[in-house]
């Protein structure tokens, strides 16, 4: 009985295979090739160890500030569906990643010449819909706003 749970967990953990890391580098490369959002907003990505966790950081500056000097809002929820949105990217390689959903709430103001990091997690990861969790943080550590974002997942057009 032990040898068919034994075989069975293993084709359980092949079918689940989990990756180990969440690597960034290739879908960096995409994202700092092209003019785009990211680009223009002056975001940074980075890869962790944790495979359901990104994480992206964003100087404030005169491209995403309000006319008062404080992190624009809709800068803070371009951020976090921006990092949501890479990381659906890196672990669905072959998919194109869209958000569908953006819904956040901000906390705290940010005066400009801060840096601003975003810590993505991975709620659910179904076949076609990825919920993440967005939590942007100044360089303090202390929480500025909280943000979920629903990407849908769909396959690569044909050229």
């Amino acid at each position: 009985m032990s040898d068919i749970l034994l075989r069975n967990s293993f084709i359980v953990s092949l079918r689940f295979k989990k990756t180990i890391a969440m690597d960034l580098e290739n879908i960096k490369n995409i994202v700092t090739q092209q003019d785009g959002l990211s680009k223009t907003l002056g975001m940074e990505f980075f890869s962790t160890p944790d495979p359901d966790t990104c994480i992206a950081k964003m100087k404030v500056d005169e491209r995403n500030r309000q006319a008062f000097g404080f992190l624009s809002g809709g800068a803070s929820l371009a951020l976090a569906e921006n990092l949501a949105g890479v990381g659906s990217l890196a672990i669905c390689p072959n998919e194109i990643s869209v958000g569908i959903n953006v819904s956040g709430s901000h906390v705290k103001s940010v005066l400009e010449g801060e840096t601003v990091t975003a810590y993505g997690r991975l709620q659910h990861r179904g076949r076609t819909l990825h919920q993440w969790h967005i939590e942007i943080k100044d360089s303090e550590g202390n929480l500025i706003s909280t943000v979920q974002v629903t990407n849908y997942v769909l396959r690569k057009p044909r050229k």
